[in-house]
């Protein structure tokens, strides 16, 4: 590849030219981390193309002089109905880059959700940012450790608990195994260390100057670590398959601020959800990261949003890329959406600036597909607005 190639454009505009520069600045086996799904990545690909196939009904001669496209999620003011999806090592991707995003985010005026394997423990990224992240948890095998991390996150500041479960077991992602990103072999490390050779900006924003590269998030339960590797495995060892919607309840007891149950699909599990005490859900696939041939999230929020009718805040992700995408969902029910992909190629490529940019530019594509669609207020979207 050659490594003083010039992009197609002065300026990136697009989540797709994002990524597209987050590819040139990023070994391969981190950019394929983010960029990948499971198995074949049909569902990756749904993710996308069902969004794409919906359209939108114009509407002309109304006055849209005032168009308004600010809200609240789970009572927090937000400058639109989107917040920032948990992406774990994303401080890997970009020197401290859990804190840039926390930052752009907070300057936008959108929630950023911090995920429990990321590399800037929540301390750093709550006091680096003008309001606390939501955080995102996995259940472990180790109880005590959840309770220590409530505990240390809730003391951090965080009042919004994102709780996800679809995580019964990390999905199969062919493109980590062909890059070798957790091989203990000899040919696999050499073999990432000839993709880090081959990007040495990232070798000084990351490698260098984005230290201590840890799992900050696990710091205090795993005190005598030497490397990164040591908390991957932690981690992978302590994903908890034997998880049920009992530990749900357990969990809602412990947790006295907002929980948030991101990864659901099926009517009956959204429906489960509000019955524990869920103050909303993500309709999600884990960005086509888990279950290969699962519906994409825009074709069953529909289901699930009739379904729900209003008992809590319903935010969906998987295939949002821009504001026509996130407009989309909120016709089909959503009350927000998350981005995971576009965010994090945002900080890979340009940092904080580049992420403010984006999301900027993000806002500006909801306001002016409202006003083509001849509405001033969120609340004026409806399902007519979508031809069938």
């Amino acid at each position: 590849m050659n490594l003083f190639m010039k992009p197609l454009f002065s300026e990136p505009a697009t989540a797709s030219d994002y990524r597209y520069l987050a590819k040139q600045k990023l070994p391969r086996f981190l950019f394929d981390y983010i960029d990948g799904g499971a198995n074949a990545e049909l569902t990756l690909e749904r993710n996308c193309s069902d969004f794409n196939s919906l359209q939108l009904r114009q509407k002309v001669m109304r006055d849209v002089s005032h168009v308004d496209v600010a809200t609240t999620l789970l009572g927090h003011d937000c400058a639109l109905p989107l917040a920032l999806a948990p992406v774990g090592m994303s401080g890997m991707m970009r020197q401290r880059g859990e804190v840039q995003a926390a930052k752009a985010a907070s300057q936008v005026g959108v929630p950023f959700t911090l995920s429990t394997m990321g590399v800037c423990p929540v301390e750093e990224v709550n006091q680096a940012a003008s309001r606390p992240c939501w955080f995102q948890l996995y259940m472990l095998k180790d109880r005590d450790a959840v309770l220590s991390i409530l505990s240390r996150v809730k003391k951090a500041g965080c009042d919004t608990l994102v709780f996800t479960v679809d995580l019964a077991m990390p999905g199969l992602r062919h493109r980590d195994t062909r890059n070798s990103l957790s091989s203990t072999t000899a040919r696999g490390k050499m073999s990432r260390a000839w993709q880090i050779a081959q990007r040495p900006s990232w070798v000084m924003d990351v490698g260098v100057k984005g230290k201590p590269h840890i799992l900050g998030n696990l710091s205090e339960i795993l005190q005598n670590t030497s490397d990164f590797s040591d908390y991957a495995k932690f981690a992978a060892a302590q994903f908890d398959p034997s998880v049920t919607w009992d530990d749900l309840v357990w969990l809602r007891q412990q947790w006295s601020g907002k929980l948030i149950i991101k990864g659901v699909l099926d009517i009956d599990d959204a429906k489960r959800s509000v019955d524990i005490g869920a103050d909303a859900i993500v309709v999600s696939n884990h960005g086509a990261r888990q279950l290969d041939s699962a519906p994409s999230s825009i074709s069953v929020l529909p289901s699930i949003a009739k379904a729900i009718n209003g008992d809590v805040e319903i935010l969906m992700d998987g295939g949002v890329r821009n504001g026509v995408d996130l407009v989309k969902a909120l016709i089909l029910g959503a009350n927000g959406a998350m981005i995971g992909r576009p965010w994090i190629w945002a900080v890979a490529a340009k940092g904080e600036q580049g992420l403010v940019d984006y999301l900027s530019l993000f806002k500006q594509e909801v306001q002016y597909t409202m006003a083509l669609l001849g509405v001033n207020q969120l609340a004026e979207l409806s399902p007519d607005l979508l031809y069938q």
